[in-house]
């Protein structure tokens, strides 16, 4: 048989006509992926970034800066209208990092701020022990400690009391070596939400290291080791909600509902001394409620995720936002028309029912943000 020879030419154009389906040819182009979305998720990224993630730690920078201002305030002088500024300072710097559990991904992880300022259950016996034996409290030295013996709840205790009658400690029982604990506390709790709020907006490894906010906006970006692309980005925001649904509906609330009444324990109640339990699980859904709209509630209309959702399935955008509304209707409803805390409603017939109510509700937020939103991600034409 003649053997034949084709030029280059001649050998990109046949491959080209063959490629398009060319005169006499069978083969037809690649059908369109219709099940594909479309999404510029830029913009999207940017506003979550600046106005809900680093927005919301600066404000519990500036919330635990005016905590440290009220606790120096009850030392020097000490009175029951002191003692209760203080206490809602407290519940104010509260507000912001319960949101912010919504998006615990990054430097309050990898610089171990989690743990400083929210270790639970508090240890109160080793805090018994450390009030016994110490003064000054000095917060490099309290830095040393274990986190069960700092943060948050520590304060909360001493602020508020045991929690069991009620949530309103007398001036007259704070201790001298509790307010100086006290100060201590404060001050260290501000150092390290002014280290968070640095490491989003400074370095996010507080060497010399770019802001964490920059890398989470530029995916890809020389150096940045964190994310790839924004299909990261947004994997990452979308699993930090799914977290913190989870943990309240079967963490926070679960685990001291128990499976029966008698199974209940109060010593799992989370923020339990100050009864600020309810306000604390529904904080953690309006969090996750902040990252899906995009904006903080009553802020003007920005890009969240719900336009991400809504790109692929505007039912289903629709859906899952009333589904965290009415998860956050059902925490705050635990609490019945008698304004009952979390702590005796896990312990009440009629209010293990509300409980009940609410985690079903978290339940099925969580089956929809990761059977329906998270495999949108597959679905995006990036």
């Amino acid at each position: 048989m003649k053997s034949l020879k084709y030029s280059a030419i001649a050998i990109a154009l046949i491959s080209t006509l063959a490629a398009c389906g060319g005169s006499g040819s069978d083969e037809t182009t690649p059908p369109v992926d219709e099940s594909k979305f479309e999404f510029a998720a830029t913009e999207m990224i940017t506003n979550l970034t600046d106005d809900v993630i680093v927005s919301g730690y600066a404000n519990l920078a500036m919330k635990g800066e005016a905590l440290l201002q009220a606790t120096q305030t009850l030392v020097n002088t000490p009175t029951q209208a002191n003692l209760l500024a203080a206490q809602e300072a407290w519940k104010a710097a509260r507000q912001p990092w319960e949101q912010g559990e919504s998006h615990i991904f990054g430097p309050v992880d990898s610089l171990g701020i989690d743990p400083h300022l929210d270790s639970w259950p508090l240890n109160t016996t080793d805090l018994t022990t450390v009030l016994a034996n110490n003064a000054g409290f000095d917060a490099e030295t309290i830095k040393g400690w274990n986190d069960d013996v700092q943060g948050f709840h520590t304060m909360e205790y001493l602020l508020f009391g045991d929690g069991v009658a009620d949530n309103e400690k007398a001036i007259a029982d704070l201790t001298t070596a509790e307010s100086e604990y006290l100060m201590g506390l404060a001050e260290v709790f501000r150092d390290y939400t002014k280290m968070l709020d640095d490491a989003w907006q400074v370095s996010h490894d507080g060497q010399g290291g770019k802001a964490y906010s920059e890398l989470v906006k530029n995916p890809g970006s020389e150096g940045n080791t964190f994310y790839s692309s924004q299909v990261g980005v947004i994997q990452e925001l979308v699993n930090g909600m799914i977290g913190i649904v989870d943990e309240v509906g079967n963490g926070k609330i679960a685990d001291p509902f128990g499976v029966s009444i008698e199974t209940a324990d109060t010593s799992k109640v989370e923020s339990q001394y100050s009864w600020n339990s309810l306000t604390d699980f529904s904080d953690n859904i309006i969090g996750v409620r902040n990252v899906y709209q995009g904006e903080f509630t009553g802020e003007s209309d920005k890009q969240g995720i719900v336009d991400f959702v809504k790109a692929a399935d505007a039912t289903l955008a629709a859906r899952v936002g009333s589904e965290i509304d009415d998860a956050i209707i059902k925490i705050q409803a635990i609490s019945g028309t008698n304004n009952m805390p979390f702590r005796q409603a896990i312990s009440d017939v009629e209010g293990r029912v509300r409980v009940q109510t609410a985690v079903d509700a978290l339940t099925k937020l969580q089956t929809s943000l990761e059977s329906d939103v998270l495999p949108l991600l597959n679905d995006w034409k990036v």
